[in-house]
């Protein structure tokens, strides 16, 4: 039975570089997002959809366990919103927690099946959850909130086979910035990191063969 590694938003950006360099290992892919990516491998499948509906999480995390044994899953999917405090409005504010409601449907689905046994969570949130920023008060709670999820898994299977590591990532080059232009430029993007890069850290440390579980991971541009 082949080992599954589970990427949500694997079909850009991060993600997707996340999914081309983990190609490279034995073991199959299932990325959950709401679009099409245009990866093309045997070893690769995708559900789309949206992971803060319930039904869908439950439907695709079954569906994905009868291929094989679910080993990793990396919560990775989030969209920004970035504006000042006072310009916030309802559909932002949904727009940002969309993410942690995935990473909680995900991983809580994703647990009951494996009986709370052998299985590695990786959750990706941003260097946004260390900090404030005066134009990401919404995204940072978002995060915020991310890491105290993760936080609170660590103490819960602490000691057992589910290990829990976060991951706090800076600015990465790629279109998650492409709707918050007034923001993030063109040219100051180009100063961020690439995301191959970050995502060979980020798998190098998941796939690690020591006997050892690096619990978070700060990754921060020079």
């Amino acid at each position: 039975m082949k080992d599954i590694l589970i990427v949500t938003g694997g079909s850009n950006g991060l993600g997707k570089a996340i999914v081309e360099y983990a190609l490279n290992r034995n073991i199959m892919i299932c990325n959950l997002d709401k679009e099409v990516s245009t990866i093309n491998n045997e070893n690769y499948k995708e559900f789309i959809g949206d992971i803060s509906d319930e039904q869908f999480v439950e439907q695709y995390i079954k569906e994905i366990s009868e291929l094989g044994n679910i080993k990793y899953l990396i919560n990775n999917a989030g969209e920004p919103s970035f504006k000042l405090p006072a310009e916030y409005t309802k559909d932002d504010i949904e727009k940002c927690f969309k993410g942690l409601q995935g990473m909680i449907l995900c991983s809580a689905n994703t647990l009951r099946i494996k009986n709370e046994q052998d299985l590695k969570i990786v959750n990706i949130m941003s260097s946004a959850a260390l900090r404030g920023n005066k134009q990401e008060s919404v995204y940072c709670a978002t995060k915020w909130g991310e890491k105290g999820y993760t936080e609170s898994l660590k103490v819960a299977y602490k000691g057992t086979s589910v290990k829990i590591i976060g991951v706090y990532p800076g600015g990465i080059n790629t279109e998650f910035y492409k709707n918050s232009r007034d923001y993030v430029t063109k040219e100051k993007q180009s100063t961020f990191m690439n995301p191959n890069e970050v995502a060979k850290i980020i798998c190098d440390n998941i796939f690690s063969s020591l006997n050892l579980n690096v619990a978070d991971i700060i990754i921060e541009r020079n």
